[in-house]
């Protein structure tokens, strides 16, 4: 049986010696990379971090210390080191999360994957037992040098360094990466203490010859650790992390499990909050990752193990690739659009822009809330911005989106990237809330493409508003053929309407269901219309394109219908089919809306087909369910026009 086969819980590390332990983290690796090809995830993170999670459950003593991971992709030896060896099914329908799961392990303390919130998430803890007296508990926060460049971060660090006697640890994790490279003035603060980390052993090899000098030694030595401040900053300028009340250790070499354990059982002894800086290596031990200079390997599919090429490339083009390719074009149009991202230029697909357009594109690091006030004052300067994020992390940059772009009427353009369903990555990644949460901004416009050709063409209208800002989403998933539009009503697209002798004018007297199709729900929407034709039930599908505002032909169209149906790949609370329900009111068009979207709930990781089946967003359940509701209109209706006889006679 191997070593790693023998970890039952993190206690079982406690007995190995240090060659064992050497032998373990090479096995780790070797599982990691077998077990990561077959199912696909986050490969390069957590090869970095072997010894370093090796060397915190040595020194702690989880879960009655809390150990912390920001973000929670660098987890998976933390799984592993925690009786949860079995990724066969990692990331998929009723296997292992890729993040830390309360559901998995009393080990994972939160389920984190947004990063920069660790910090503040520690900060709690750690007061939390200051205030019930469990002073012999720990906390320990694991953040990525990419997760500090996130203001939320900052925040923490200045609450942290407030109590100079609470016990909590902070261990950065500095490989240089979040997904590339980490970027700005914190990343070049910690650049600078990579370079000093002989400091250390200078001041402990003066100690010794200075206690061993007669007489003198001993005072000199004493007035040399006096002046640290000044000597300390020559040598190594961590004077940022001490001016704010952190006790600095390192930087440490995070593969040396010894130093490492040295250097945090020093911080245990510090009744205070420490800063461990480790040092490591992205994709460690893997020779296809540390040769990926892009990412490192961030995230894989399934590949081959021995070369790390994919086994299943797409056969398909990606969303992103086409929003790429377009951004490229109208970047050579027009001088005036530019691009911000927040450290993720490659997977929102920005790379071609800026390689075509240097000095064009800013990547502001885990930074969403300052993306979107850069991007105000860029528009107000004259420059037309396009920011370009994942749409779960938009959450976190409301209030800016709200009262710094919008207040202010900038043309800006939000690029939503993983929108509705994104499926493997879990409930923190599903970009599920944005068409609800966008709702309330005044004077925004919301754009949801159904095909390649209308995403080319939306991102043209929306970079052409210069008066408010505009937004553009679209899925993780490959672009299916273009959807061809058999008409217009407004500015919506008619995409199927019934056989009823009057091609002008869709959803003549008498048709049965309006069924809106928001974005890449158009296919489905047209299936279902398929199904319902061959119950009888006549339909008209249409594409709005631009979801909010409520285009103004529809009311009107709605009211040659017996029934509306919207169809949205988000939150059913206040999204698109909310917003038609309210518009059909407020023009006195009383018929039922049935809204098809995503239940308020997070839902649980699997394939986006899975997920979609799951909460009944497929042709089937969406036509038996429009079917059903007509059956229970249809009284009533008969009732509203018995009624209505009666009080004309």
């Amino acid at each position: 049986m191997s070593l790693l086969e023998n970890i039952r819980g993190p206690h079982d590390l406690k007995a190995l010696d240090g060659e064992e332990l050497t032998d373990l983290a090479e096995e780790i690796r070797h599982f990691l990379v077998h077990a990561v090809a077959r199912t696909g995830g986050h490969l390069g993170p957590n090869l970095g971090v072997v010894e370093l999670t090796i060397a915190l459950h040595r020194c702690f003593d989880s879960p009655a210390d809390r150990i912390l991971w920001d973000t929670g992709h660098q987890a998976y030896v933390h799984k592993l080191l925690t009786g949860r060896q079995d990724f066969s099914k990692l990331r998929a329908k009723g296997g292992l999360s890729g993040y830390p799961s309360r559901a998995e392990s009393e080990h994972d303390v939160i389920e984190n994957s947004h990063a920069s919130t660790v910090l503040s998430w520690a900060d709690g803890l750690a007061k939390a037992n200051e205030v019930l007296g469990r002073w012999n508990r720990h906390v320990v926060a694991v953040v990525g040098d990419g997760a500090l460049t996130g203001g939320m971060a900052g925040e923490a660090l200045n609450n942290i360094a407030a109590a100079r006697d609470r016990q909590l640890i902070i261990v950065v994790n500095d490989n240089e990466r979040s997904y590339a490279p980490t970027i700005g003035g914190l990343a070049d603060h910690l650049a600078t203490l990579r370079t000093t980390d002989g400091y250390e052993r200078l001041l402990s090899w003066g100690k010794e010859l200075l206690d061993r000098t007669p007489v003198v030694g001993r005072p000199l030595y004493e007035s040399l650790h006096g002046a640290k401040k000044g000597f300390k900053d020559a040598f190594a300028p961590q004077g940022m992390f001490e001016d704010l009340g952190l006790k600095y250790v390192g930087p440490i070499d995070g593969h040396d499990i010894a130093a490492v354990e040295s250097a945090l059982r020093r911080a245990k002894r510090f009744h205070g909050p420490v800063l461990v800086h480790c040092r490591t290596q992205k994709g460690r031990g893997y020779a296809p990752a540390l040769e990926d200079e892009a990412d490192r390997f961030h995230t894989v599919g399934i590949t081959d193990p021995r070369t790390g090429e994919p086994l299943r490339p797409s056969a398909g083009t990606s969303w992103t690739s086409v929003f790429g390719d377009e951004m490229v074009r109208i970047g050579t149009e027009r001088p005036d659009v530019v691009a911000i991202t927040a450290a993720m230029m490659g997977p929102v697909g920005l790379q071609k822009f800026a390689a075509a357009h240097p000095g064009r594109v800013w990547d502001v690091g885990i930074a969403e809330q300052h993306a979107a006030t850069s991007a105000a004052g860029l528009a107000t300067g004259g420059l037309h911005p396009v920011v370009a994020v994942y749409a779960t992390f938009l959450n976190r940059a409301f209030d800016q989106v709200l009262m710094d772009v919008a207040l202010h009427k900038c043309g800006v353009t939000f690029v939503l990237d993983r929108a509705g369903v994104t499926g493997t990555d879990g409930p923190s990644h599903n970009g599920m809330w944005d068409l609800s949460v966008l709702q309330v901004v005044p004077g925004l416009r919301i754009a949801a493409p159904r095909d390649a050709s209308q995403l080319r063409a939306q991102l043209r209208e929306a970079v052409g508003v210069d008066d408010a800002p505009t937004v553009v989403r679209f899925p993780k998933e490959d672009v299916g053929p273009d959807i061809p539009a058999v008409g217009r009503v407004g500015g919506m697209d008619v995409l199927a309407r019934p056989g009823t002798g009057d091609e002008d004018v869709p959803g003549a007297e008498g048709a049965d269901v309006l069924l809106v199709a928001v974005g890449t729900m158009a296919g489905v929407a047209l299936e279902a219309a398929e199904l319902l034709s061959a119950r009888g039930v006549t339909c008209t599908v249409v594409d709005p394109r631009w979801v909010k505002p409520v285009d103004a032909a529809l009311p009107a169209l709605a009211a040659r219908h017996r029934m509306v149906a919207v169809a949205e790949d988000n939150s059913r609370t206040g999204g698109v089919g909310w917003a038609v329900d309210q518009a059909l009111r407020d023009a006195g068009v009383d018929l039922p809306v049935r809204t098809f979207g995503i239940p308020e709930q997070f839902l649980a990781h699997a394939k986006r087909a899975e997920v979609l089946a799951d909460i009944g967003l497929t042709p089937a359940e969406i036509a038996g369910r429009i079917s059903a509701a007509l059956r229970t209109t249809e009284p009533r209706r008969r009732a509203s026009v018995a009624v209505k006889e009666n009080d004309d006679a």
